[in-house]
């Protein structure tokens, strides 16, 4: 074998994995939430940043509000998911970096003294960040549903602040009847893979 994880948790996590877009109506636990944290904060990103910033949409007035800024038809799943999280990017993650990086704690300044340069940095490493949050989804046996079709500014103003990002929003829970869509393509080795 080629990998050491097992077939079964590859599958859970990758091969048998889908993007759910209908859920049961079984709660999604602050615990299982805090367990998906304490697997995925261990993710490699640049300089060990931490940008994600990760906002739980659990009251009904909240979750009113966020459903007004989806899309046409992300609105009705978004509305019946047990639990909805924004994913966003923090661009002031640099003044962290301190801590999160005792090897260069001059990192902050640096290379991330200017606004641009942070929020590059945040949106690629929050990205990295929000990959890992949706696998860790699936190792606690749930399903995450990830969405990028909402409005951005609106839920930004709704939400978040000017220092953050959204990146995207995920509905999370067991899978429902008729979850998912038919498993799309994906491209082979030789489509993707340059040896030089």
């Amino acid at each position: 074998m080629s990998l050491v994880l097992d077939p079964a948790a590859q599958d859970l996590l990758f091969r048998e994995a889908r993007t759910a877009n209908t859920f049961t109506d079984e709660p999604v636990t602050e615990e299982q939430v805090q367990a998906i944290y304490d697997l995925v904060k261990y993710g490699p990103t640049a300089f060990n940043q931490t940008p994600l910033r990760i906002t739980l949409v659990r009251s009904a007035e909240a979750r009113e509000r966020l459903v007004q800024h989806m899309a046409e038809g992300n609105q009705a799943k978004t509305a019946a998911a047990p639990l909805v999280a924004i994913l966003s990017a923090d661009n002031e993650f640099h003044e962290e970096l301190p801590t999160l990086f005792p090897a260069f704690p001059q990192a902050k300044d640096v290379f991330f003294s200017e606004r641009a340069a942070r929020e590059n940095a945040a949106g690629m490493n929050a990205a990295l960040q929000a990959a890992y949050f949706i696998v860790g989804v699936r190792a606690a046996g749930l399903a995450a549903g990830p969405m990028t079709g909402f409005d951005f500014e609106g839920v930004r103003k709704e939400f978040l602040d000017d220092d953050h990002t959204p990146l995207m929003v995920v509905n999370i829970g067991k899978p429902g009847a008729d979850a998912w869509y038919p498993r799309s393509p994906r491209l082979e080795f030789d489509q993707v893979v340059t040896t030089v």
